[in-house]
């Protein structure tokens, strides 16, 4: 696994493991006593309480992520403040971008702010259509983009929202995924895995949950995922919808 900063992050060419891997891998990533449980916390992504062991993951703070060899992920960064705003999944042409938000006790934000984005997408003359996906209601919006060759055409990206406790994950589908069910099954299978570190402090509904890089970003290759990470360079501004 390759570990960098925004657009800058070197590329290398994914490494496609057998089935085996993929199985150990997700036996690995996936919390015990799931059998007794139902819905979001049966299925993920999940809350830090709701796992037995954080040891395995990568740790960003507020998210930790399963590794996945061939899998790349890219600190997108706030130019003005420096900050740390998302962290983007990028494997086998696709990509997904994450953001954890805190959330009110009592209620989600997933249906509020599918509005919001669908607001923003029109106003800038594109289109949104609402969705059943495995994570409920998603968003398919298709915004206007001018091609290399000076034609105009759609850039197309796909929400998806899940309201845990006292926060809200969101992730966009860019790439194949974002078309294609089949190429998106993957990183999908990432985000179910995907536990959020919602921490104790008081924070005002919809505030960014803090993410960083890890604390050692050239750690020992773990015996089942072999991650390798690169000292990350400085990456652009973060692009927002909604």
């Amino acid at each position: 696994m390759v570990f960098g900063r925004g657009k800058k992050a070197k590329q290398e060419q994914p490494m496609e493991p057998d089935e085996a891997t993929d199985a150990a891998i997700d036996a690995a990533a996936t919390p015990a006593g799931n059998a007794a449980k139902s819905g979001r916390a049966a299925t993920g992504p999940f809350d830090v309480s709701e796992i037995d062991d954080q040891d395995g993951y990568v740790d960003l703070g507020a998210l930790l992520i399963a590794p996945r060899e061939g899998l790349q992920l890219r600190l997108e960064v706030e130019e003005a403040s420096q900050r740390v705003v998302a962290v983007t999944m990028d494997l086998e042409g696709s990509s997904l971008q994450l953001q954890a938000f805190a959330a009110p006790r009592s209620e989600g934000l997933w249906d509020e702010i599918r509005e919001q984005i669908g607001q923003s997408v029109g106003s800038q003359g594109g289109q949104v259509e609402e969705v059943e996906g495995s994570f409920g209601t998603e968003l398919v919006a298709k915004l206007p983009a001018g091609g290399g060759d000076g034609s105009q055409g759609y850039r197309v990206a796909r929400f998806i929202g899940v309201d845990g406790p006292r926060w809200f994950l969101r992730g966009v589908f860019g790439g194949e995924a974002a078309l294609d069910r089949d190429a998106a099954a993957r990183l999908e299978g990432l985000f179910r895995q995907i536990v959020v570190v919602r921490g104790e402090n008081p924070m005002p509904p919809r505030d960014l949950l803090q993410l960083r890089l890890p604390k050692d970003t050239t750690p020992a290759p773990s015996p089942q995922a072999a991650p390798e990470f690169e000292q990350p360079e400085r990456g652009p501004e973060i692009t927002q919808i909604g």
